[in-house]
């Protein structure tokens, strides 16, 4: 009886602390909680002018100013594009998180969309962006995309509200 037991806690135990964030992870989903603004998306790694569709929502000059809400408590967010000629304005919906750093990869942010509902409306596809830097004040983000075989970099600049 002793023996099930103790592998009974064990089991628990491994998969209790399998399923736990990292106390680096809680921090950085602790500083992305509440209110952002995207003040500036630009392009590293390459010379010439870009224009790209962001997300696969919108052209990138639309997500300039553009509010974005991250709510860590259950790992929901969303954000606000303004209506104009060039853009489809409105919210847009997505469950985040923070991954860990590998050998691979910085941490990352991680989001896929999701309805009102919280129903995930993206098949499954979602997108990850490399935390470069992250305090109270404002928040760096890059994801590297490749343009006729070249790396790009976006570079997303964020100000806390």
């Amino acid at each position: 009886m002793v023996k099930k037991s103790f592998a009974f806690m064990m089991l628990v135990a491994i998969t209790l602390s399998s399923c736990s964030v990292s106390k680096s992870a809680r921090d950085q989903r602790n500083l992305f909680s509440g209110s952002w603004t995207l003040e500036n998306i630009r392009y590293e790694n390459n010379s010439g002018n870009f224009k790209s569709v962001i997300f696969n929502d919108a052209e990138d000059i639309c997500f300039e100013g553009s509010d974005w809400f991250f709510r860590d408590n259950n790992s929901t967010g969303r954000y606000t594009i303004s209506q104009s000629t060039l853009c489809q304005g409105g919210d847009r919906f997505f469950r985040w998180s923070v991954v860990e750093p590998s050998q691979n990869y910085s941490s990352q942010l991680q989001f896929k969309f999701i309805d009102e509902n919280r129903k995930d409306i993206s098949g499954g596809v979602g997108y990850r962006l490399n935390i470069t830097s992250l305090n109270e004040q404002s928040m760096v983000l890059k994801s590297n995309v490749s343009v006729d075989g070249e790396l790009v970099t976006i570079v997303y600049e964020f100000s806390k509200k």
